[in-house]
């Protein structure tokens, strides 16, 4: 059965950039945005990430958590960071990526006439109490932010 607005987030524990294990439960209290992308430094991951970077002031001032999650390693993620100066971290969720899995945001994609098994594009949005406040399965990566800042009344 899919996830849906009022069900509680899975929970999880990733390492992040700096190999410092975040743990989503250990959050509650504050919402979270947890946005699921497909590879670090791609022209649509960057887009994304960027849009969050440059909101990142609009989810502080609200006490939002964000946290970007792909298959990447620390050391992928440390120079995306640092080429988009990222205010956020990055978690990495090891192929067979179990924590997207969790989340239906890992499976058979398409891609140049190609079938494989890879990272949705999905975004979610945890309120304090550790339920699924929002769930974005379109993402439009550079205006995705954005969505999110109107959708919860902050913009």
């Amino acid at each position: 059965m899919a996830l849906q607005i009022g069900d509680a987030a899975p929970d999880f524990t990733l390492p992040n950039q700096n190999g410092d294990m975040v743990q989503l439960s250990s959050l509650k209290g504050r919402r979270v945005v947890i946005y699921f992308y497909p590879k670090d430094a791609t022209p649509g991951c960057t887009k994304e990430a960027c849009n969050f970077r440059d909101r990142f002031a609009a989810f502080e001032q609200h006490d939002i958590t964000v946290l970007g999650i792909s298959k990447d390693n620390a050391a992928s993620h440390q120079r995306f960071i640092a080429k988009q100066e990222l205010p956020f971290s990055l978690l990495t969720d090891e192929e067979p990526c179990p924590v997207a899995e969790s989340f239906e945001s890992y499976g058979l994609k398409k891609f140049m006439g190609r079938e494989f098994m890879g990272m949705m594009r999905h975004t979610f949005v945890i309120d304090p109490e550790g339920k699924l406040e929002l769930i974005y399965r379109k993402v439009k990566a550079d205006e995705m932010a954005d969505q999110i800042l109107s959708d919860l009344n902050l913009a």
